[in-house]
């Protein structure tokens, strides 16, 4: 590799991200080159290739990060004396909510495991504070003349519910939580009145809790978890310590970005983004064709649950291998695994997959609690019956025109190619697959460790959603399933077959679709072998001769 950017580009097909720190004003010999990877895919050798090239990795960095931000139109505040604008993603939501008369598809739900002497007071107060920081957090929604407009509340007091579950068994306190969560997840919000968040902590013994926090996605994404976790942290230890307000102010909020957003549209390449998706969703957009366990609803309910496997390290290795072999992110690979697993049950070539990603590119949105998101479609000709390593290099390509294509609000896209529109189908594509970003799992304060959870909902937004997740030890695939088409059992056993799916594309990429196997070794000899073993001995005589031995037995 003789020039920087094939060596870059190499180490970002390993899934390894590079980062500066210190670049401003710093000379180059104190900039401190950051380097994120597992240590099995970080080795001697290659971070020997890094700490050789660092002057030569850092110069061109410094050089991408000028030009970068020589581009990278700066978010200002704007005046509150007048209508704030919905971002283009909340304009959405809120014409679903005003379509579904206060649908509950849109909350999400996650937890905070407290394991130490807690103060609730202090708890409360951090809560609020953060509250406080985040306009967006004190937002509701308002319609003046059939458009919606931004309300901020000056100040809003979060209250907090405890629930004291200290006489209840440990296993009766994590079955009673799992029923709240999912009771939880079915309660809207009424986007014009209140507050959209809902916090409950629950006590189940002297230093064990679970904070669980309910959010409208109009006001917060999964990327704002993480603020919230990483906040309360801090506040918290900061207020039991009686120190001084530890985290500077927000430079800019929600709604600023909201109404830069507006004014980036105008002045954006938004014609030529809208082209290249006018292009590449032209025609009869296919309808994914799950077979179901029941007929489709004339009207979608959003009604939903999840079913969660395990898959292990040593296959996902193997794909990662093969993702650095072909080219590919992770994400790539994935998502060329999920389509052909679609494509095996419903036999389909043409087949339309929703993504999302976390559209925030400026600097000053990595640290705001908001609704980010935008979703892009990844359209992929599945024809031929072409090899899983064909199918890769295809999902690939389709990838990076959309990556390169991101900008355009989603909303905004549906808006412009008007699809026809059926209240029993989404717009656009029926199945969703996400890649998660791991969210920190664990944070240690003086006298209280904080770990996120992830919580059961009873919603889903469409057919299905697989969304990967990786930790230390395995992959998680989550299907989010909708309930009035399926039953845990049919979703259990499509699990099942993806697992089966992985490993055989881990074990030979050059198996055409249909020939990679979704039985495992031990339903293929139940299936071939022992439901087939109906041989039983007949008797060597004539078929009248039989006849005749009856009618000697029976008369």
């Amino acid at each position: 590799m003789k020039s920087i950017q094939e060596f870059l580009s190499y180490i970002s097909n390993l899934d390894i991200r590079l980062w500066l720190d210190g670049v401003s004003g710093a000379p180059l010999e104190e900039v401190r080159l950051r380097c994120n990877a597992p240590q099995e895919v970080l080795t001697p050798v290659l971070q020997a290739q890094i700490a050789e090239r660092k002057a030569e990795i850092i110069q061109f960095l410094k050089q991408v990060n000028s030009a970068a931000s020589s581009t990278v139109e700066a978010i200002q505040p704007v005046p509150r004396d007048a209508n704030l604008p919905l971002s283009f993603g909340q304009q959405g939501l809120w014409f679903i909510d005003q379509l579904e008369g206060g649908s509950a598809a849109y909350n999400q739900i996650f937890a905070i495991q407290i394991t130490g002497l807690l103060n609730v007071t202090v708890l409360e107060q951090a809560l609020n504070e953060i509250v406080q920081r985040h306009e967006i957090l004190r937002t509701t929604f308002k319609s003046v003349d059939g458009q919606a407009f931004c309300a901020v509340a000056p100040q809003l007091n979060l209250q907090l519910s405890i629930v004291d579950w200290q006489h209840l068994s440990k296993t009766e306190q994590w079955q009673e939580a799992r029923q709240l969560s999912v009771a939880e997840s079915q309660q809207s919000f009424n986007l014009a009145q209140g507050i959209l968040l809902r916090t409950t902590l629950l006590k189940f013994a002297l230093e064990d809790y679970l904070l669980i926090f309910t959010i409208h996605h109009a006001i917060a994404d999964a990327w704002s978890s993480a603020i919230i976790m990483r906040e309360l942290s801090t506040l918290y230890e900061a207020f039991s310590q009686g120190k001084p307000l530890p985290l500077p102010e927000l430079p800019i909020q929600y709604a600023d970005f909201a109404n830069w957003q507006q004014q980036k549209l105008q002045k954006s390449d938004f014609q030529t983004q809208l082209n290249y998706w006018q292009q590449k969703l032209a025609g009869n957009l296919p309808i994914l064709q799950l077979p179901s366990d029941r007929p489709r609803p004339a009207v979608q309910t959003f009604r939903g649950a999840t079913t969660t496997i395990k898959i292990g390290a040593d296959i996902t290795q193997k794909l990662k291998k093969l993702s650095q072999q072909e080219k590919a992110t992770f994400f790539m690979t994935m998502l060329a695994a999920f389509k052909t697993l679609l494509y095996r049950y419903t036999d389909q070539e043409d087949i339309c997959v929703g993504t999302t990603i976390a559209n925030r590119h400026n600097r000053d949105l990595e640290s705001l609690i908001g609704y980010f998101l935008n979703t892009l479609v990844m359209r992929t000709d599945l024809s031929d019956n072409p090899s899983f390593r064909e199918l890769l290099g295809r999902v690939r390509d389709v990838a990076w025109e959309a990556f390169n294509h991101q900008d355009l609000p989603f909303e905004l896209l549906v808006a412009q190619l008007q699809p026809k529109r059926d209240l029993a189908y989404t717009p656009l594509f029926q199945a969703m697959f996400v890649l998660e970003n791991v969210l920190t799992e664990e944070v240690k304060i003086p006298g209280l460790t904080l770990k996120f959870l992830e919580m059961p909902t009873a919603t889903a937004k469409f057919d299905l959603t697989l969304s990967i997740r990786e930790t230390e030890q395995e992959l998680l695939a989550k299907f989010e399933y909708n309930t009035d088409l399926f039953d845990a059992a049919t979703i259990s056993r499509m699990a099942a077959y993806f697992e089966n799916l992985l490993l055989a594309i881990a074990t030979n990429q050059e198996q055409r679709l249909s020939e990679l196997p979704l039985l495992s070794v031990a339903e293929r000899h139940q299936l071939l072998v022992e439901w087939n073993n109906t041989k039983v001995e007949y008797p060597n005589s004539c078929l009248h001769e039989l006849f005749e031995a009856q009618v000697e037995r029976t008369p």
